[in-house]
């Protein structure tokens, strides 16, 4: 007999040999039926899986994400064997579960038009009503490559021969006539997914290099419930009106030109005024807490970038300028700040009274994205940053970095996100030792004193191994968009190795030299990223303290346009952001103008309004809300500003 103890706490007695299936079974039938996958010890596994130890077992269901992801990787599968009896031909590759779905990519001579992948989904439902068995088993590397190249499932041997010199068996699932290499785990049966939805085909590079072929990507998605899935499309249709790459050109925030490039938005007149008062905001408020305002150059010689380890460890991620071989002297654009600042530490001597330091700069960035890895504003080639560095001594760490954190807070709820967000810890992967600059010992010291921080500030956390900065770890502050597409929007990083390459060194109260603890920061992130995520959130009706155009007025006729341009110079001179609608259009249209641009206040004036000195204002979402004299408008209208009130 073993002993599993189950979620809860609770310790059962099993004959050795039984599976998690009949585990599942003995604690009720309603839970086997819905349950997906399983952990042991921790370990997302198989259902089929068998347990001959003493061991913790938690039944992971479709509302646990492992339990979703073995679900809808399930539904991948069914995909792939409906395209393979179709399409014979068609070459397999990888076909994960994802944020709110999965995908499947395919080598194909066959374009996947909406029409193709309707019948593939009718060749799914066949499947899944067949519910074919399905089976794990393992071979040999040398019996696996010779399955897939009897296939000609050439992607899959390429995959196999990865692994083959650890000589450790490789597993496949079978269902059907159907066999795929995978690691699972996999769904018991195929009679679970009673709802699933083909979304999309797009192009994409095998194993996300551009050097590679390309191949065609179905995404999908699947659900136990078909009333869940129709809410979910639902909810896609909403997440593409709020879609910031459609929207923000639909507003006139910002564009893009083929001439200049990908990655490389151009902000137009609206949205480069939001990302100015982002900017003067944001540099204000460090300027409050202490922070000292930087500008460095925008490129450097290599050898500044050598001494830092971005020349080793991120090269390939940066806009060189030259030839190392021809050139005496090569330049690279900046792919982040800390080396520039680096040198104003340098610039004179320092002791222990001088720190902390705090080193801010509104930083323009440059990274040689991949080219399928840009989306709109989320991920481009040329950004702008709110950065920051700060130097301090080991005592100083964790209420600078709590300062750093509660920065980044502050900001969060400013602009409404805060609630949107999740953290992670990302850690570095010690498997990977070429990734990274440093010895053990010092990456434990530095991943040590920022879990010591994290925990004693009660930050709930995600740990992301194989995350962290080359030279660091780092507290992410991730955010999704409105497709689910999780990014980083903020980090805090702790770094004690780089002040020694660069030679920074303070003097302590006993007469040594020591190197201080450094903490990168940004405190609003990305700007560009930033202004996407706000369009997407407000689905472009941005509060009136960061709206571009804050008050639009409105004659009814010509008539009223002198009146109307007094009232436009009175708010103008009292610093509000205002136009007037002076064309000869009927009043009707105008408002709607008004209200598709999301301008949060309209001032219709006409005869009533001139001879009382009155406006009628609309306020967007509310409607008409009356006749307000203009000195008590100012005045609301100051108070929304000031204290950045949203709607």
């Amino acid at each position: 007999m073993i002993k599993v103890t189950l979620k809860g706490g609770e310790v059962r007695e099993y004959e050795n040999g039984v599976s998690v299936a009949d585990v599942a079974k003995s604690l009720g039938m309603g839970l086997y039926k819905a349950a997906c996958a399983c952990k042991i010890n921790g370990e997302v596994k198989d259902l089929r899986t068998v347990l001959t130890d003493d061991c913790e077992v938690a039944i992971l269901t479709f509302d646990d994400e492992d339990g979703k992801k073995t679900f809808r990787h399930s539904a991948s599968h069914v995909l792939a064997q409906a395209v393979k009896r179709l399409y014979p031909e068609a070459k397999l590759t990888i076909g994960p579960a994802v944020d709110n779905g999965f995908y499947y990519d395919f080598d194909s001579d066959v374009t996947f038009t909406p029409e193709v992948l309707e019948k593939l989904e009718g060749e799914m439902k066949k499947i899944i009503k067949e519910n074919p068995a399905i089976e794990r088993f393992e071979l040999s590397p040398e019996e696996a490559i010779a399955l897939m190249e009897e296939k000609g499932e050439t992607y899959k041997v390429e995959l196999i021969k990865e692994h083959a010199d650890k000589g450790e068996p490789i597993s496949f699932y079978r269902q059907g006539e159907f066999t795929e290499l995978c690691a699972g785990p996999h769904l018991m049966d195929l009679s679970k997914i009673k709802a699933f939805k083909l979304t999309s085909c797009t192009g994409a590079y095998w194993r996300g290099d551009s050097k590679n072929k390309m191949l065609q990507r179905i995404y999908g998605t699947a659900f136990p419930k078909q009333a869940e899935l129709e809410a979910y499309l639902a909810a896609v249709e909403e997440a593409k009106k709020r879609d910031h790459n459609k929207l923000g050109r639909e507003l006139e925030l910002f564009t893009t030109s083929e001439v200049i490039g990908q990655g490389l938005p151009i902000m137009l007149p609206k949205g480069a005024r939001v990302i100015q008062l982002l900017q003067r905001f944001v540099e204000d408020e460090e300027q409050k807490r202490g922070w000292l305002l930087t500008k460095t150059p925008f490129m450097a010689k290599s050898d500044l970038y050598k001494i830092s380890g971005h020349w080793d460890h991120y090269k390939d991620g940066m806009f060189v300028l030259g030839d190392e071989e021809k050139d005496d002297e090569v330049f690279a654009l900046r792919p982040m700040t800390c080396p520039f600042q680096y040198q104003a530490y340098l610039n004179k001597s320092r002791s222990y009274r001088d720190l902390p330091l705090r080193y801010n700069e509104t930083s323009t960035l440059f990274r040689n994205e991949a080219s399928g890895e840009m989306h709109g504003l989320i991920r481009v080639r040329q950004f702008t940053i709110s950065e920051g560095h700060l130097m301090c001594t080991p005592e100083q760490l964790e209420s600078e970095f709590k300062n750093c954190l509660e920065l980044a807070i502050f900001m969060l709820k400013t602009l409404g996100l805060y609630e949107d967000v999740s953290y992670r810890f990302s850690q570095w992967d010690p498997d990977d030792r070429e990734k990274y600059i440093g010895t053990q010992e010092q990456w434990d010291e530095a991943q040590s004193a920022m879990k010591r921080i994290l925990d004693h500030l009660e930050i709930p956390y995600a740990i992301g191994v194989g995350e962290a900065a080359f030279y660091g770890p780092k507290l992410d502050i991730q955010i999704k968009n409105v497709h689910g597409k999780e990014d980083t929007l903020i980090t805090i990083q702790i770094d004690q190795m780089l002040a020694e390459k660069f030679g920074m060194e303070y003097v302590d109260r006993d007469g040594t030299k020591k190197n201080p603890y450094i903490i990168h920061r940004t405190s609003i992130g990305c700007y560009e990223r930033t202004l996407a995520l706000l369009i997407e959130k407000y689905a472009g009706a941005f509060p009136l303290w960061l709206a571009p155009e804050q008050v639009r007025i409105l004659p009814v006729s010509e008539k009223y346009n002198d009146y109307a341009e007094k009232v436009k110079k009175e708010l103008f001179d009292r610093g509000l952001r205002v136009e007037a609608d002076y064309r000869p259009e009927k009043i009707g249209y105008k408002i709607r103008e008004a209200q598709l641009q999301k301008v949060p206040y309209m001032l219709i004036v006409g005869e009533k309004e001139e001879a009382a000195g009155t406006v009628s204002v609309r306020k967007r979402g509310k409607g008409d809300i009356g006749a307000v004299a203009v000195e008590e408008l100012l005045k609301t209208l100051k108070e929304e500003i000031d204290t950045k009130a949203r709607d």
